[in-house]
């Protein structure tokens, strides 16, 4: 393994403009794997209360299983306590060795906040940062924003727009309105048959 894609999140649940960001960014990076990582326990707090992280990882299983070139991880799952992604990386670069170079995939707008995650000071030397833009994305800004050595590490990856969020669909779930290719129809199929998203269900 050369070079190794990372994307965290909740995936409560994942969707579709998840599955598509990490498919253009391994092809544009040319990236040998996606390694898609649910959250453990969260290290900030949500608006909702988020599922539980074994629904959440069997959901990510079946949005990835048709491509070969991604992988789902337990290790944040597995691990007690927040998860940092400084903690995650380098448990990760200790697994697959120091030949292997990271590439973490992010929103465009989460890379604003690079400078404030968890121990940012050691990220630009852990990996390098993909940044997933939208049409309008402000670009001048993202180099104003973040300091030279941060800003160094960072590819910027223009996209098509995908205006899905997981906000959106567990709304949609909850009203009863449909979400049919929003998120595969697997994870669709998972969701009713485990009552996700409805009030009072959450595990």
């Amino acid at each position: 393994m050369h070079k190794l894609g990372i994307m965290g999140g909740t995936f409560d649940p994942l969707h579709s403009a998840h599955l598509f960001m990490a498919e253009e960014a391994r092809v544009a990076f040319n990236l040998d794997m996606v390694l898609f990582i649910p959250t453990g326990e969260p290290p900030h707090k949500y608006s909702y209360p988020v599922s539980d992280a074994e629904h959440r990882y069997a959901m990510t299983l079946l949005g990835t299983a048709s491509n070969p070139a991604f992988k789902v991880s337990r290790i944040e799952i597995e691990r007690s306590g927040p998860s940092y992604s400084v903690d995650t990386i380098r448990a990760i670069k200790e697994t697959w060795g120091p030949g292997t170079d990271i590439y973490f995939i992010v929103g465009a707008d989460e890379a604003f906040d690079l400078v404030k995650w968890h121990k940012a000071e050691l990220l630009p030397d852990m990996a390098r940062f993909i940044a997933v833009t939208r049409p309008g994305f402000n670009l001048p800004r993202l180099s104003t924003t973040l300091p030279p050595r941060f800003l160094a590490g960072v590819d910027v990856l223009p996209t098509l727009p995908l205006d899905i969020s997981s906000t959106e669909i567990r709304r949609r779930v909850r009203e009863g309105e449909s979400i049919k290719y929003m998120v595969p129809e697997d994870i669709e199929a998972y969701i009713r048959k485990w009552g996700l998203y409805m009030e009072g269900k959450l595990e």
